[in-house]
């Protein structure tokens, strides 16, 4: 992919602090960023989300025009209206194309993103589970995710995030994967970027522990079976020496 692209950020974050306030640094129990709206003339394409300690709460659905909460279960305690995201983003294109006008075009420098893969929980044969396919570092915001599983595409249970900020002004992105584990198994998470002289696939394969041969069997069977022999020898040995010993210890008494 080649970059040709203006960027702009309007991230109107509002830190929520709890705690002493005073002379002394504050130390911020929660952290809350309200309204993070990019807009870039790549696509083009906008994004608007609230998050909450580093998490998403919900985004807006630009083209649908509608709220999408992280989890649904937001969405009975409260509500937002989608058309302040649609301002919002409206405002960043009109300020971006005043920029564009006004400034050289000069190209964003592309940061290398960092890819790390790995299973929801403990992997376990024939028992559900979600991939994580985490993609850190990221700037500008636009990047392709995809899975691929035996080296074909996978679309079947396929989810991700919304670009989430950090503070030194680059996004992350999370894909996730549900299957079912089987031995077999051989997934990559494919990673597109413009940090990335090629695309970038991380490996992913479940750790097994493989079969002992037979000869390690029966090794070990060998093994558990002598040291059975030996305790019972060993315990045989120590019953009789007791029964000597009390019969001795009669017969050594007053008459």
């Amino acid at each position: 992919m080649i970059l040709h692209t203006s960027l702009m950020l309007g991230a109107l974050a509002l830190a929520t602090t709890v705690g002493p306030c005073g002379g002394e640094d504050i130390v911020a129990d929660h952290v809350g960023s309200y309204g993070i709206n990019v807009y870039q003339s790549y696509g083009p394409s906008g994004q608007y989300t609230h998050e909450f300690d580093g998490d998403e709460e919900f985004y807006v659905d630009l083209q649908r025009k509608e709220t999408v909460w992280r989890l649904p279960e937001f969405s009975k305690f409260t509500s937002f209206d989608p058309q302040g995201a649609l301002r919002n983003i409206a405002t960043a294109k009109y300020n971006l194309d005043i920029l564009i006008k006004r400034s050289n075009s000069t190209a964003a420098t592309n940061k290398v993103p960092e890819v790390t893969v790995f299973s929801k929980s403990p992997v376990v044969l024939g028992q559900p589970n979600t991939l994580i396919c985490l993609v850190d570092n990221i700037f500008p915001p636009v990047v392709n995710i995809t899975w691929l599983g035996d080296g074909r595409s996978v679309a079947e249970g396929v989810s991700e995030t919304s670009f989430l900020s950090k503070s030194d002004h680059s996004f992350l992105k999370i894909s996730y994967l549900t299957f079912l584990p089987s031995a077999d198994d051989i997934y990559d998470c494919k990673v597109e970027h413009w940090g990335l002289d090629e695309p970038l696939l991380k490996h992913w394969e479940p750790e097994i522990p493989a079969p002992m041969s037979e000869l390690t069997e029966t090794v070990v069977c060998a093994l558990g079976l002598a040291v059975g022999l030996v305790g019972i020898v060993v315990g045989t040995v120590f019953i009789i020496r007791g029964l000597r010993s009390g019969g001795a210890s009669r017969q050594q008494g007053p008459l």
